[in-house]
């Protein structure tokens, strides 16, 4: 019984030490292993909360520790990441404009703007510790899917042939955009349904088994490039189940 009540935190510790390793890898420019990292770290991330719910070991101090993990794997990481694309993609643009070596001062802070997903997750995070409404479902976007999402970036831009995806990608305005735009949604008023299986019905659990199955569909027809499908995929269906259950309350 003592053994049983750490394993979900010792889950949460290997969630952090992925993260400690993403930054690491961030550092040294190899976003592409940086992304796997997150993705292992997501995995972990999951199955922590099942494996306490499966083992009835849920304590306060689990809560705790799966948000630092999460701060460090989904708020820093993600951010890094983010700032690093920005450098690169105002490299990129300069050199274009034929500016390589001379370019603008005001770039040079531009990256640091990615930073504000730090800070936002850090605040997604501290909501949901002390959001009462946030039990068995989210209200705005979870770290792990903005993290998968900026992740999937690096992962694309590796293995994607398509030059077009590629430049939209390493696009400073489409990423300035994300990174103000996912800052805002992690906080946003916006209910979304979470991937929590306390058993496994199709009746109660439709809306999670038809997103996984839809998931499953779009990384194998369109690999790395499928996962921004995916986690927009997540946002309409939860706008979609919560609009469709507000109805069924009001008849």
């Amino acid at each position: 019984m003592a053994i049983k009540k750490h394993i979900p935190n010792a889950i949460t510790c290997c969630n952090l030490i992925c993260g400690c390793l993403a930054i690491v890898e961030v550092l040294q420019g190899n976003l592409e292993y940086a992304s796997f990292l997150v993705g292992l770290a997501a995995v972990f991330d999951f199955f922590d909360g099942f494996a306490a719910r499966m083992l009835r070991v849920t304590s306060p101090i689990g809560k705790d520790l799966d948000s630092l993990a999460d701060m460090v794997t989904f708020g820093v990481v993600p951010g890094m990441m983010m700032y690093k694309l920005l450098a690169q993609s105002l490299q990129v643009a300069s050199s274009s404009a034929a500016l390589a070596g001379s370019q603008p001062a005001w770039q040079t802070y531009l990256p640091f703007l990615a930073f504000s997903i730090i800070v936002f997750s850090a605040l997604r995070l501290a909501k949901f510790n002390n959001d009462t409404r946030q039990t068995t479902s989210f209200v705005g976007l979870p770290t792990p899917a903005n993290a998968i999402l900026i992740g999937s970036f690096p992962l694309i831009l590796q293995h994607s042939p398509s030059l077009s995806i590629q430049t939209v990608i390493l696009n400073p305005f489409v990423l300035l955009f994300l990174s103000v735009g996912l800052s805002y949604l992690l906080v946003a008023e916006i209910p979304l349904f979470a991937l929590k299986f306390r058993n496994f019905s199709w009746n109660g659990n439709r809306t999670r088994y038809t997103f996984l199955l839809a998931s499953a569909l779009l990384l194998v027809l369109f690999r790395f490039t499928g996962i921004p499908l995916i986690i927009l995929l997540y946002v309409l269906m939860s706008i979609n189940s919560n609009y469709f259950a507000k109805r069924k309350e009001r008849h």
